[in-house]
């Protein structure tokens, strides 16, 4: 848990809890009907490890975490809070002071609103923990990061190419490595950082942070962030840079000499180098263009591919461009990175802050769990969720939950049956409780389901 206590620190939780309370002080004078006590810093860290155990045993619904059935219940969340309280908690959980969201949204439609306000002090508390608590490694991916949401929230994007269609959208910085996040923004709909060569140019500087980076880097991207500008301009910071790019993007090379055509053969590599910036196109199955200024344009890679060989397929090799290679082997560190945090989701049908919210959750146990491979390796992620669910809830996994009252249930002493003689006297029994407080032998036909104990009604 001390790992993750370090992107979701005490002094976090603290103002998480804060404005928490605020909210529901504030949503009970406006007449909503529950019972609402103050949530402590030890208690919302006991409702994470709530939300982490719901992203580890996987069930229908909320409400089914505290199902009374036998064959269906589970102990460890009624011991930890109730049901109630999850919910209220649920429904208020707030990252910013409600009355500063008012102010804020006094603003709207003027160059002092921000749209990110009602995440922002969580935001900034998880970039900067992000970036504070581990230096990466000398290969870097920079990619898009769409979090599931269908609230009109004014932010969520859709996203056709993506499997995840509809959300918030998020530009990522990654260790290609580990996978570990090392920074993040929130794209908004409009450019933050307005320099006049785009958000894609704008979002990729941001991102490369050079008092907390240093230099030295080499970025991987996609063809949305690549552009010979931002390469260029990248090197002058001292960062190579690599990705896949888009012909038509301005100040592509358009030299028909040194262009593909519908009839180049597989394999077929043209290239134009200005200084250090050398743009590669290769013919794979389709034509593929990529930039870069840390690779030469072809230095004798090659790549297997199946081919057709009249009724059957066959395995040939075929040259590859060294800024391919090396483009295909650094950014599956940025698919990893999304299957990682995809694995033990905290994810789940909720309202659309706390939809951000729980991704937070999912990127400190992600991280967490990277920095417990790097310092240790001796945890599977399956292990580790099971170890941060203890220790957030404050149980112990050697001992199973004891059971609560939920289950001390009255049912009958006897099974029932259709004979009207049985049913009268079939086995009564004298009542504890009777019996030792008024010291009366009070027969009774009903029992307690868990300690198999007879009680009046």
């Amino acid at each position: 848990m001390s790992l993750f206590k370090l992107f979701f620190s005490e002094s976090a939780v603290s103002n998480l809890c804060h404005n928490t309370n605020a909210q529901a002080a504030r949503a009970l004078a406006k007449g909503r009907k529950y019972s609402w006590t103050d949530v402590s810093v030890d208690e919302m860290y006991r409702y994470i490890g709530l939300v982490f155990y719901m992203a580890t045993v996987k069930m229908s619904s909320i409400a089914d975490y505290w199902r009374q059935d036998s064959l269906f219940s589970l102990p460890l969340p009624a011991t930890v809070m109730s049901r109630d309280r999850y919910r209220t908690i649920s429904w208020n959980l707030h990252m910013s002071h409600p009355d500063a969201d008012k102010e804020n949204d006094k603003k709207r439609g003027t160059s002092e609103h921000d749209q990110l306000f009602r995440l922002r002090p969580l935001l900034d508390t998880i970039r900067l923990a992000c970036k504070t608590f581990y230096h990466p490694r000398r290969n870097v991916s920079v990619k898009e990061r769409l979090v599931a949401c269908r609230a009109n929230a004014g932010m969520t994007r859709f996203t056709k190419a993506k499997s995840t269609k509809l959300g918030f959208k998020f530009f990522v910085l990654s260790d290609s490595s580990n996978e570990y996040t090392v920074d993040l923004s929130v794209y908004t709909g409009k450019n933050s950082f307005p320099t006049g060569h785009g958000i894609s140019y704008d979002t990729v500087m941001s991102l490369l942070d050079k008092k907390a980076l240093g230099s030295g880097y080499h970025v991987y991207m996609d063809d949305f962030f690549t552009s010979p500008k931002l390469l260029t301009d990248m090197l002058a910071m001292k960062f190579g840079a690599c990705g896949t790019c888009r012909d038509y993007r301005r100040g592509f090379p358009q030299s028909a000499s040194n262009s593909l055509t519908k009839k180049s053969t597989r394999g077929s590599i043209r290239w134009i180098r200005d200084g250090p910036l050398v743009c590669v196109k290769w013919m794979d199955k389709k034509e593929v263009s990529v930039c870069s200024t840390i690779h030469a344009a072809y230095t004798g890679d090659r790549v297997q591919r199946k081919v057709k060989a009249r009724d059957t397929r066959r395995t040939k090799t075929f040259p590859c461009p060294a800024a391919v290679t090396a483009y295909n082997h650094h950014m599956a560190g940025a698919d990893l990175s999304d299957q990682l945090l995809e694995y033990y989701t905290a994810q789940h049908k909720t309202m659309k802050y706390r939809k951000v919210f729980l991704h937070f959750l999912d990127i400190a146990a992600t991280n967490a769990f990277i920095l417990q491979k790097e310092l240790h390796g001796n945890m599977t992620r399956k292990e580790f969720m099971e170890q941060l669910v203890a220790d957030l809830c404050g149980v112990s996994q050697k001992e199973a939950p004891k059971q609560t009252s939920i289950h001390h249930v009255p049912v009958p002493g006897a099974e029932l049956t259709s004979d009207v003689r049985k049913i009268a006297t079939a086995r009564r029994r004298i009542c504890a409780h009777c019996k030792a407080v008024f010291g009366k032998k009070q027969q009774t036909p009903w029992k307690c389901q868990a300690c198999d104990v007879h009680l009046c009604l």
